[in-house]
């Protein structure tokens, strides 16, 4: 994976800059570690990793623009996985997926529970 990964890597981080904060920190730590993982993989598995990612960020860019042409009610990022698309996972895939979701989750820092404000 030389130059065509390295511009699929800048346009990935690109692509980022519009989305919302904590979408953008999280996808660009994604995409970071996974660049890096995939750095030495063969020919076959490189010719795959660069087609998802670039199917990617063609669903991304597609969303970004509808987003900046108010075409949907509310900015939704990203598409449901199909049954048959997790059955292609490999265990380690699964658990980064998990890891992903679990990230993506989490409730934020900024938001503070009813349960943590100053009762007078």
């Amino acid at each position: 994976m030389a130059g065509g990964a390295r511009r699929l890597y800048r346009r990935l981080l690109q692509l980022h800059r519009a989305l919302p904060p904590a979408l953008r920190a999280l996808g660009d730590r994604y995409v970071k570690e996974e660049f890096r993982r995939h750095k030495a993989a063969g020919p076959a598995e490189s010719q795959r990793f660069l087609r998802e990612w670039e199917n990617y960020a063609a669903l991304i860019e597609q969303q970004i623009n509808e987003d900046k042409q108010n075409l949907r009610e509310k900015a939704v990022y990203g598409i449901q996985l199909t049954e048959e698309k997790l059955n292609d996972f490999r265990d380690e895939q699964i658990g980064q997926l998990k890891e992903l979701m679990d990230e993506a989750t989490k409730p934020s820092k900024n938001t503070i529970s009813k349960d943590s404000e100053y009762k007078t």
